[in-house]
């Protein structure tokens, strides 16, 4: 019988229950490895995003361009040079108001929190991947400070990590009130300003300490997006941002709810002084440098403008040249308002203000006409002659030079006080030969119109050259009684602390016509508004003046005064081209007699 064969032994096998333990200390080896590996590149990459950050000391007093503000005599701003930075203000000199806004808008968490709201960083996160898109942030106040003080407005994931070891560092470095402070004073609010002091100017020409709940919310709002909503430019958009900030705070519990549905809405007003108020926020500029140099810290400058003054010069001035000026073929004009002191109160320097563009009230020299007629009656007067001494109204010649009168008639015998009225040309060209040509140069020389040595009698008829501001303060002589003055647009000069750097005092070259001549010469430039060649431009109230035309009508003006005011009007072409139908006694004499009108209140 055959044997059977032994079966061959089945080779053994490990069950999965033995060979769970190798793999599972494979698979946390290779995770401890792994999370090794990435906590190593992330600390690389965390020391990479700090390597890459500013020197914080040298970025927090990074150095700028200073700036200039130039306001108005009522601390309207009309200008600012380089970036409007507010003086630094303490936490205690800001609007309360101001504070509860942004808190309850930007941060309500500000004061519990260590640089990042976890919560609204989890509530932006869930927010943004259900929209697909970024739609909300969670950067509180410190992280915006951090981004203000030391980075750029990239939106990268580098910037953001750096922003937040910034904003760990902020926490650490200072106390809560020391960010908020730091933000308020460093933060863009829109219109070129930076802080809240310059905000709080710039938009209701005001400290940041009187600010109300509504101006608080319009600047709070204006944060999201400073050109969207700024007050000025957008005032609809800024008022509905307002109101939501406002709401804000009263979810905060800073307004209760009646409250905030009686918060009153409050214009944005700085801008009231007129676009034009540039042409002498410019021209302050430059008298600025000329008193202290290039400014080596952020000036405020107070001026002499007001507001009130420029708006009525610019109106009128406007009004004139649309409503005339292709008739009569006159592109340009200019206007200056000064009171009796030299103080401008008003500037307008051409149709339009362009950056850097030429201001024909103080940069244009132009023939004056016979607006230089009063300073050689006057001279004469002080000679000994007076308003009634006669003189021919008759052909005259010097050198071969024969002027004739406007009207191409001569009047024979004639009064100085009738040929000033009329403004005869012959009367006055024999004033010249009576008095000299140096005697009639140095009196123009005086009142701070300067002719060349060798200027023949035509100066006598203006042929000469003077700028509107010049010829102005000239008739403020007049006006004062033979007292000169000296134009000025500025009040004071200060620094960002408030202390005063320079404070001019105004003045002038002292008596620069006889008093009696001018008060002579002033009686007979009434005159000229009620009978003579300036009857277009008599206002309501008491004043005198005179015309001005150039040959050609390539100049028009009319400058004269009242108890409060001097006011100089000039039209022309920059091309020098003539006007048509155009003299001192029609468009610019009717623009100056709606100024003055207006100035006093009767118009």
């Amino acid at each position: 019988m055959a044997r059977r064969a032994k079966p061959k032994p089945k080779a053994k096998t490990k069950s999965p229950s033995a060979k769970s333990p190798s793999l599972r200390r494979l698979l946390v080896r290779w995770g401890l490895a792994a999370f090794v590996w990435c906590g190593i590149a992330f600390a690389g990459y965390l020391v990479w995003c700090a390597y890459g950050l500013p020197d914080l000391d040298q970025a927090a007093r990074e150095p700028r361009r200073p700036a200039v503000v130039v306001e108005s005599a009522d601390g309207r701003l009309l200008a600012g040079y380089g970036d409007l930075h507010g003086g630094g203000v303490r936490l205690t000199e800001i609007s309360p108001h101001l504070i509860h806004a942004l808190l309850a808008t930007e941060d309500r968490s500000f004061y519990s929190h260590f640089g990042i709201a976890p919560l609204s960083v989890a509530r932006a996160v869930w927010v943004n991947l259900r929209a697909g898109g970024v739609r909300q942030g969670a950067s509180t106040v410190t992280q915006q400070l951090a981004k203000n003080l030391f980075l750029s407005r990239d939106r990268t994931l580098t910037r953001k990590v750096q922003e937040l070891m910034l904003a760990f560092w902020l926490e650490a470095k200072f106390s809560k009130d020391q960010i908020l402070e730091l933000y308020l004073n460093r933060v863009y609010f829109g219109g070129g300003t930076y802080g809240v002091e310059a905000a709080a100017r710039r938009f209701y020409a005001r400290p940041a300490k009187t600010l109300d709940v509504y101006q608080s919310a319009v600047l709070i709002g204006a944060l999201k997006a400073p050109s969207r909503y700024n007050p000025l430019s957008a005032p609809e958009s800024s008022d509905r941002r307002a109101r939501q900030v406002i709401r804000n705070m009263a979810d905060a519990g800073y307004l209760s709810a009646e409250q905030a549905e009686r918060v009153p809405r409050r214009p944005a007003v700085a801008a009231n002084a007129g676009e034009q108020a540039r042409f002498f926020a410019d021209w302050v500029l430059d008298a600025v440098g000329d008193r202290l140099g290039p400014p080596d810290r952020d000036l405020w400058v107070r001026s002499t403008l007001d507001p009130r003054a420029q708006r009525i010069a610019e109106e009128a001035l406007s009004a004139t040249l649309s409503r005339e000026g292709e008739k009569h073929r006159v592109g340009e004009g200019a206007v200056v308002v000064m009171d009796r002191s030299g103080a401008v109160r008003a500037m307008v320097g051409g149709r339009a203000y362009a950056i850097g563009g030429f201001n024909r009230a103080t940069q244009a020299a132009r023939q004056p006409g016979s607006t230089v007629k009063p300073f050689v009656y006057a001279a004469a007067f002080a000679r000994g002659l007076s308003p009634d001494t006669v003189m021919e109204d008759a052909p005259v010649s010097i050198g071969g030079w024969s002027p004739r009168n406007s009207d191409d008639r001569f009047r024979g015998p004639v009064t100085l006080r009738t040929a000033l009225i009329h403004s005869i040309n012959t009367v006055t060209v024999r004033l010249w030969q009576s008095l000299g040509g140096d005697a009639v140069r140095a009196a123009l020389a005086r009142v701070g119109l300067p002719q060349t040595e060798n200027a023949g009698a035509s100066i006598v008829l203006g042929s000469g050259s003077a700028t509107l501001l010049d010829l102005t303060a000239a008739y403020a002589a007049l006006a004062n009684q033979g007292t000169g003055v000296w134009p000025h647009g500025i009040e004071s000069v200060r620094d960002a602390s408030g202390r005063v750097l320079d404070k001019p005092s105004g003045g002038g070259p002292g008596r620069v016509v006889d008093a009696t001549a001018a008060a002579q010469v002033a009686e007979i430039l009434a005159g000229v508004l009620t009978e003579g060649t300036g009857r277009q431009a008599k206002p309501a109230v008491p004043a005198a003046g005179k015309t001005g035309t150039t040959q050609n009508g390539r100049d028009a003006w009319f400058v004269g005064f009242t108890d409060r005011y001097v006011v100089g009007v000039w039209m022309g072409n920059d091309d020098n081209s003539p006007m048509k139908g155009v003299s001192g006694g029609t468009l610019p004499a009717q623009t100056w007699r709606d100024i003055v009108n207006r100035l006093h209140g009767a118009g």
